[in-house]
């Protein structure tokens, strides 16, 4: 079997694996901790945090900068993994996955949307959304037709052929959440999805958390900021690497 025909094996796999689980809870965090090394320190970011987290449950993580809530949201969406600790994400324990793997379970199941975009700066637009779906497998068609179809519902289908240099900081936002919806994955991890927008621009952004809400993902939201609170179903209070508090 080739690398391309392993691969598209594996996705498969994965899409079948997600298909047949059947549980509320949809992430499971037991007794993470993640450390970072800096110099000669070790500085640790998440201390042994346990969470669970409902399918179709909107949650949000707040906490001041510097709290953890980034690598709390990287190891529940798999970008990173504990320095102690077990993840289970659709049932599968995904805290020691090959990374190759991981990847490819990233792909079909999750859609990240990060605080600085993180686009490909020579990619416009339109081939920014179409690139996780690439290496999905979705044809050449099929990806144009769905970028072209999430512009337009975030009001950016006059941008298709921009750089992310000839966006404006909201627009490169936009572009950010319809690559993440590209894939359709059932969870959405959000960190910090209003930074450093105005209000306008925060409130178009609430409001596509709204519908994707109302579509029932799983949503998870790293922020400082209040402005999705009313959307919770549940808040979590995040400080020096542990939960505080939680609100439902």
């Amino acid at each position: 079997m080739s690398s391309l025909e392993n691969e598209d094996h594996s996705i498969k796999k994965v899409k079948e694996v997600k298909e047949i689980f059947n549980s509320d809870i949809i992430i499971e965090a037991i007794n993470i901790t993640k450390d970072f090394e800096i110099g000669e320190f070790i500085v640790r970011a998440v201390d042994d945090i346990s969470l669970k987290i409902k399918s179709g449950e909107f949650v949000v993580i707040m906490g001041p900068s510097g709290a953890g809530k980034t690598t709390l949201l990287n190891l529940i969406g798999g970008l990173d993994t504990p320095t102690k600790g077990i993840i289970f994400s659709f049932g599968i324990k995904i805290s020691d996955m090959e990374q190759d793997s991981l990847t490819l379970f990233r792909l079909v199941n999750s859609g990240f949307i990060f605080q600085n975009y993180n686009l490909i700066s020579t990619l416009t637009a339109e081939e920014n959304i179409m690139f996780p779906m690439g290496l999905s497998g979705v044809s050449l068609k099929e990806q144009r037709e769905r970028a072209i179809f999430l512009l337009n519902e975030l009001g950016l289908g006059d941008r298709r052929e921009h750089l992310p240099f000839q966006l404006s900081a909201g627009e490169q936002q936009r572009v950010a959440i319809a690559r993440a919806l590209a894939n359709d994955p059932p969870v959405i991890l959000a960190d910090e999805p209003t930074a450093n927008l105005d209000k306008d621009t925060s409130k178009f952004i609430k409001d596509l958390f709204l519908d994707m809400k109302k579509t029932e993902k799983t949503v998870i939201v790293a922020t400082h900021d209040d402005y999705l609170i009313d959307l919770a179903d549940r808040v979590i209070i995040f400080q020096d690497g542990i939960i505080i508090e939680e609100n439902r």
